[in-house]
């Protein structure tokens, strides 16, 4: 198994943020991506991450960016696999299929969230009331059970710790209610679309984040796109309502992790190699059962 990328600097560019994957510099009139293989659980960064999980990511994104240009515009400046610009060529080989050149925009400073099926915080927030974000849902559904319709809920954007789930009503003070609006309205179309695309590839897609920016005025779909760290994707043929299912994520990670005799707070513990391989044999293979492609 090949080495995780953990970090990345290049020497004579700026780097303007480091987040918990990905890094990102200012190439002037536009800003460059770069998917580390760092992993985070509970909000904490391991310290070993995950090879390949960087490629995989980008790559999916860069996939969702071709299906899904036609609904909406989107910060990319090059597809996958195009040539970097002259500055970037000494470090071609670190960049290679984990990079993504965008436009400089303002991101709007709420999350995108779009469930499609009761899972993580709306599951727990319904067993006490009935709600999903403050939506009232019909009585006597299990964990992970599919809904009628997809709703569309909220979130803050933090910049440590977890995103806030927030009303659209909150939302439309946060971003304006002609924005909030046409976000909503974005959103579903994406992923009910997606869903029914991965369906067809034996992946069901239970819930997804999507970021939105303003450039020109113009809404345009930004950052990651439908990826193993912004959605839960659930294999089709072992899905049941009434419990948790299987994913194609760091769950092997999370679970490792609650075993642990471990507060769940920095530093976080090394991850074993068995976990290690595990995760990224499930990002690869969210990736190519969604693609049709190899990752080499």
């Amino acid at each position: 198994m090949s080495e995780p990328l953990m970090e990345i600097d290049l020497p004579g560019i700026p780097k303007v943020k480091s987040g918990k994957v990905r890094e990102v510099f200012d190439l002037g009139d536009e800003f460059l991506f770069v998917a580390t293989d760092r992993i985070s659980a509970f909000d904490v960064i391991m310290p070993n991450g995950i090879p390949r999980k960087g490629e995989a990511l980008t790559q999916l994104s860069h996939y969702w960016f071709d299906q899904v240009e036609k609904m909406v515009p989107n910060h990319r400046l090059a597809r996958s696999g195009a040539p970097l610009p002259k500055a970037l060529k000494p470090y071609e080989e670190q960049l290679a299929k984990r990079s993504m050149i965008v436009k400089k925009c303002q991101p709007l400073a709420i999350e995108c969230v779009v469930r499609g099926y009761l899972a993580g915080s709306g599951w727990k927030e319904y067993q006490t009331d009935g709600t999903v974000c403050g939506i009232r849902l019909p009585e006597g559904l299990q964990e992970s059970s599919e809904l009628d319709d997809p709703i569309f809920t909220p979130a803050t954007k933090a910049e440590e710790g977890h995103d806030e789930n927030i009303s659209f009503e909150q939302a439309c003070e946060i971003v304006g209610v002609e924005i909030a609006q046409k976000v909503w309205d974005l959103s579903v179309r994406i992923y009910s679309f997606a869903r029914e695309l991965a369906r067809q590839k034996g992946i069901i897609i239970a819930d997804t984040k999507f970021e939105f920016g303003l450039l020109d005025d113009e809404v345009i779909l930004i950052d990651e796109v439908l990826t193993s760290d912004s959605s839960r994707f659930w294999p089709e043929c072992e899905y049941e309502a009434g419990r948790g299912q299987a994913s194609f994520d760091k769950q092997f990670v999370r679970d490792y992790l609650e075993g642990l005799d471990w507060n769940k707070q920095p530093p976080g513990p090394k991850l074993p190699e068995d976990i290690v391989a595990k995760t990224q044999k499930k990002y690869i293979e969210a990736y190519e059962r969604i693609t049709g492609r190899t990752l080499d």
